[in-house]
Order: C-alpha cells, then sequence, then structure tokens
C-alpha cells in the first residue's frame, strides 16, 4: 500500500470532519446507532477512476455504518447528489453514489454495513475498516 502525502490525509481528516458536521446529529437517532464509534476515514489508498482520473479509496467509519468512500484528488464540482458510479476492484464492482457536503467537499459513497450497534469501542471500528479493505482489495476467489 502506497503511503499517503500530508495533504492527503489533511483532506480526508477534513472530509470526516465535515461528514461528522453534517450527518452525525442524524446517525445518533438512527436505530443502528453505536455510541462508541466516532467518525473517521481509514485506509485509504491512491485509486484510478473509470475515467482515469486519479482518487483515493479508503474506509468511511461513522456511529452507523462503514462504507467505501472514493474521494476524486482534484477539486471537480460534485456531479449532483445522487450521481452513480460503479467501481471495479479486485474483489468486484462496487456501486458508489455521490454525496455532497458542507463547504463544497463531496465524496462517493458505497455504504456496505449499515448496523455497527455490536461493535464494542473505536478499535473494532478500525480493525473492522482494515478487514474489509483487505477483502475489497482481494481477488475474487475462483468459483
Amino acid at each position: 500500500m502506497q503511503a499517503l502525502s500530508a495533504d492527503q490525509y489533511d483532506r480526508l481528516n477534513r472530509l470526516a470532519q465535515v461528514w461528522e458536521r453534517d450527518f452525525l446529529e442524524a446517525a445518533r437517532r438512527a436505530p443502528g446507532d453505536n455510541p462508541r464509534l466516532g467518525v473517521d476515514a481509514l485506509c485509504f489508498q491512491p485509486q484510478a477512476l473509470p475515467d482515469g482520473r486519479r482518487g483515493l479509496l479508503g474506509a468511511l467509519i461513522t456511529p452507523g455504518s462503514l462504507s467505501l468512500a472514493l474521494v476524486p484528488e482534484d477539486d471537480e464540482a460534485c456531479p449532483g447528489e445522487g450521481a452513480r458510479l460503479t467501481l471495479a476492484l479486485p474483489s468486484g464492482r462496487y456501486p458508489f453514489q455521490a454525496v455532497s457536503l458542507r463547504a463544497g467537499e463531496w465524496l462517493w459513497l458505497c455504504t456496505l454495513l449499515d448496523d455497527l450497534s455490536d461493535l464494542d469501542s473505536v478499535q473494532d471500528g478500525s480493525r473492522l475498516a482494515q478487514r474489509l479493505m483487505a477483502q475489497v482489495m482481494a481477488p475474487a476467489a475462483a468459483e
């Protein structure tokens, strides 16, 4: 896995903070809320987008979900709330949806787990995100 630059880490941290400001209150009211979890962007690595541009792919963990997140590297405008993108990864094809955040920020999300209520700690969430990314980036088993 390629190490990210300080600017890339700063951008991911900023996106997690903006997501928290925009959505945390609503997430706390949702049925699958886990009060032991916060919002974090984890395990990101460079990833080519279908049109050849570059982005960062990783896991976004929130109190209620674990999602694949794809962050375009350039400062392009959001293609529109709910726009769709399918990304082919080693383990298969994943459907992403554009999510607009405040301050002009946005990202592509593919929710994989929508109930994290059984996790006991932030560390459990981090380990789950690491396992998720390892599985997503591993080639699919031959049938």
